[in-house]
C-alpha cells in the first residue's frame, strides 16, 4: 500500500478493542489509537474515526451488569456512555496535541440529502482544521434495533461520504478467514479479495451463522459499499501493534479489499 496514495482514511474500531471486555472504556487502548492518528496527521494523512463503545460505557456507568434487551434502556446508556466516549477521547487526543469532534450520525441522516449534505460539509471543514472527528451512530434517536456490527454499515457510508481513500476496519479477528477459526483450524487468512465478491459474503457466514454474530459478514459488505466511490478497505486485527502507522507504511496486515481491475 503506497503511503502517498490514501490520503483520507476512515478507521472503524470495534467496542470489543475500546472496552475492557464491555467493562467500560479501555483508556489505555483509546491512548494507542491517539498516538498512531497523531502520526499519520503528522504524515500528511486526513484520518476520521467511527467508534463504538457507548453502550458499554454508559453499563458500567448505571452499574448494569447485563445488556438489557429493551430498546430504550439500550438508548439510555448509550446516551450516558457518551459522555465517557467523548471524555477519554478528548483527554488521550489533546495529549498528543489533537483536537478532536464528536459526530452523532444515523443511516437516516446520510439518505437524506440536505442532511448528507451537511454532514459531508461539517466532516470536510474539520478536517481542513485539522480536527479528528469522533463518529458514532446516534443510538439515542434511532428507532430500529441497536445491532451489534451496525457501526460497520456507518464507516462505510462515511466513507462514500467524504470520497474517503481508505477504510481500515479493526476487529479482535485477523482478517477474514477462509472459515471461522475459532471452529475450524484448517481457516486460512485471505490476504487479498475483491470487494464485492459474492464468494466473500458466503464465506462471511451468511445472515444467520454464528461468525456474523461476529460481525464479520458487516465487515464484508461494509468493503462492498466503501469501493462504490472508490475506497479500499483492509479488515485486521486492531491487537496488532502499531497497526494504523505499519499499514501505511506498506506493510501486509489482514486482509485488503479492492475494486476488481477492469
Amino acid at each position: 500500500m503506497n503511503t502517498k496514495h490514501p490520503k483520507r482514511i476512515v478507521v472503524k474500531v470495534g467496542s470489543s478493542l475500546v472496552t475492557n471486555n464491555g467493562e467500560g472504556l479501555d483508556h489505555a487502548a483509546i491512548g494507542m489509537w491517539a498516538e498512531q492518528m497523531a502520526t499519520l496527521l503528522k504524515s500528511g494523512h486526513e484520518v476520521l474515526m467511527v467508534s463504538s463503545g457507548a453502550i458499554a460505557e454508559g453499563m458500567q456507568r448505571l452499574g448494569w451488569t447485563k445488556r438489557p434487551q429493551e430498546i430504550h434502556q439500550l438508548q439510555a446508556a448509550a446516551a450516558v456512555g457518551q459522555m465517557g466516549l467523548v471524555q477519554v477521547y478528548e483527554s488521550c487526543f489533546a495529549r498528543f496535541d489533537l483536537r478532536s469532534a464528536q459526530v452523532l450520525l444515523t443511516n437516516a441522516d446520510l439518505a437524506d440529502p440536505e442532511r448528507n449534505a451537511n454532514a459531508k460539509a461539517t466532516l470536510e471543514t474539520l478536517l481542513k482544521l485539522g480536527v479528528v472527528p469522533i463518529i458514532n451512530e446516534n443510538d439515542t434517536v434511532v428507532t430500529d434495533e441497536i445491532k451489534f456490527g451496525d457501526n460497520d454499515s456507518l464507516a462505510a457510508l462515511v466513507s462514500n461520504l467524504i470520497h474517503a481513500d481508505l477504510l481500515i476496519i479493526l476487529t479482535d479477528q485477523g482478517g477474514l478467514f477462509t472459515a471461522d477459526p475459532r471452529l475450524n483450524r484448517d481457516a486460512t487468512l485471505l490476504s487479498d479479495a475483491i470487494a464485492g465478491d459474492p464468494a466473500l459474503e458466503m464465506m462471511a457466514g451468511g445472515a444467520a451463522s454464528e461468525l456474523s454474530k461476529g460481525g464479520m459478514l458487516t465487515k464484508v459488505l461494509a468493503a462492498k459499499v466503501a469501493v462504490q466511490t472508490g475506497a479500499s478497505t483492509v479488515i485486521a486485527s486492531g491487537h496488532e501493534p502499531n497497526v494504523l502507522t505499519r499499514l501505511l507504511a506498506g506493510e501486509k496486515i489482514g486482509t485488503s479489499l479492492k475494486a476488481k481491475l477492469s
